[in-house]
């Protein structure tokens, strides 16, 4: 058996799975956010803990007798700050959190991040928190000794050991993701050195065991493997089997990822095109990163007051982009916008612009979107062959229609199941505990392939230079 856990921003989810990749037991923990000022997001490492012992003692007692492996997969971008005898300092701050937006500007200043990293530095990485951090913390800023990303910190708690892998810690912009080490220049910018940062594996690498006293609580076997891991993003490209060039997946969950997996280096930051590591050696990823996708969507039902289930049931078939257009920048942007300041809008309403109207633009605003990143993506030479659909969104076949339409892509779905960061995560756990290699990470079954809708392909175009037009609109507006 190997076990998967996915720290997520509203919660840990964990899956067992057995040898044949069959998924025998899950249970979930909630977490929720602190917002306490303005463009904050945070959460006390300390909950994330209790999420985790929740969901061990969820898993029945002999499945945990033979879990042989434990990947973790988590939030990215996280800032966790411990001092010498491993304290936590502060709440961590979040992937969301844009607090860090001048510091950010800073250091994308400084060609050599760009030129390291491969990417923009957006205000939601890692370092421009550190910075911040520096800048309006500095009594706390003195005490870090070392800084962990969410998952890691789950990670010190199971082993007793600082380590991150090559994908979560590529989205913090202190590596060289080129060639897959700590940048010393990158962290000199900052204020810190390599002795703040834990040592790296690869997602598929052993990262350590499981720490006696936890085996002796929880039921587990003395030696359990803990696989490096990977962001949370990279791990759910390990679950659908997206590793190879020209695969790719769409997710919609709280904020929207086109993901393309990659087997080479292909940077270009001007692009605010995301090119982190992958899971596997020798890997790499591209990723467009939009930040509100089922939360616009989940936005607008809180407004209607409705489920978001029952605002999109009852859509009917795919029809033209209405007049009303919504722009999804309820806590800014990300690719290709790079701009935390912006924020969403609905643009072009009538007297007639009933709530299934509404719905429909704000799927299509989503739509667009992600229709942005991948045309970010195909800049850099980033070719989508195949694209599979995850995440709670992908239940409306009318979203699917839409991003079909609109990217003149073809969508599948998986049959039912899991495939998400945890299933991913355990699948690494596999690897890290047998030996195995990427011939674990095979593509799910599919239930369903949703084609573009073709006599509508010339409204959805429209419709998508109607919504860049919006967008260039509300910028600088707040």
């Amino acid at each position: 058996m190997y076990l998967g856990l996915d720290l997520g921003t509203s919660g840990l989810k964990g899956v067992v799975i057995d040898d044949a990749q069959g998924i025998v037991a899950e249970a979930t923990a909630p977490l929720t956010v602190s917002r306490p000022h303005e463009g904050w997001s945070e959460q006390s490492p300390a909950y994330w803990i209790v999420a985790a012992e929740a969901v061990l003692n969820a898993i029945p007692s002999e499945l945990r007798r033979a879990i042989r492996g434990v990947g973790l997969s988590g939030q990215m971008h996280g800032a966790v700050l411990l001092n010498g005898a491993d304290d936590v300092l502060r709440p961590c701050i979040l992937w969301n959190d844009t607090r860090a937006h001048a510091e950010a500007a800073e250091l994308d200043a400084d060609p050599k991040f760009r030129a390291l990293t491969g990417n923009i530095i957006f205000p939601g990485f890692t370092a421009p928190k550190l910075l911040w951090v520096r800048h309006h913390e500095p009594a706390l800023f003195t005490k870090v000794a070392k800084v962990l990303l969410p998952k890691d910190y789950l990670r010190l708690w199971l082993t007793g050991d600082h380590v991150a892998e090559m994908s979560d810690a590529a989205g913090t912009s202190w590596l060289d993701t080129g060639k897959r080490d700590w940048s010393d220049d990158l962290l000199t910018a900052t204020g810190l050195d390599r002795s703040a940062m834990p040592r790296l594996v690869e997602g598929s690498a052993q990262s350590g065991t499981l720490r006696p006293e936890l085996a002796d609580r929880f039921g587990l076997p003395k030696g359990v493997i803990i696989a490096g891991g990977a962001g949370d993003n990279a791990a759910a490209g390990i679950g659908v089997g997206v590793v190879k060039a020209g695969q790719a997946f769409v997710s919609l969950g709280t904020s929207g990822v086109l993901f393309a997996a990659n087997d080479g280096y292909r940077p270009d930051p001007a692009t605010a095109v995301h090119t982190f590591c992958h899971a596997l050696p020798g890997k790499w990823h591209q990723m467009g990163v939009i930040l509100a996708a089922t939360d616009a969507l989940n936005w607008f039902a809180g407004i209607a007051e409705a489920e978001a289930r029952d605002l999109t049931e009852g859509l009917g078939g795919l029809k033209a982009p209405g007049k009303a257009r919504f722009l999804p920048y309820l806590g800014g942007e990300r690719t290709p916008l790079n701009d935390a300041a912006i924020r969403g809008a609905f643009i072009g309403l009538e007297h007639d612009t009933d709530r299934v109207a509404a719905t429909r633009a704000v799927l299509e605003g989503v739509t667009f979107a992600i229709r942005d990143c991948r045309d970010a993506l195909a800049a850099t030479g980033t070719k989508i062959d195949r694209l599979m659909a995850v995440g709670g969104g992908s239940k409306s076949d009318y979203w699917l229609s839409a991003i079909a339409t609109a990217l003149g892509t073809p969508v599948s779905v998986p049959v039912a199941g899991d495939y998400g960061g945890a299933f991913g995560a355990a699948r690494l756990a596999i690897m890290a505990a047998t030996g195995a290699g990427a011939e674990v990470a095979t593509p799910p079954a599919i239930a369903k392939t949703i084609d573009p809708v073709a006599v509508l392909t010339g409204a959805f175009d429209e419709g998508h230079a109607r919504y860049r037009a919006a967008a260039s609109a509300i910028k600088g507006l707040t």
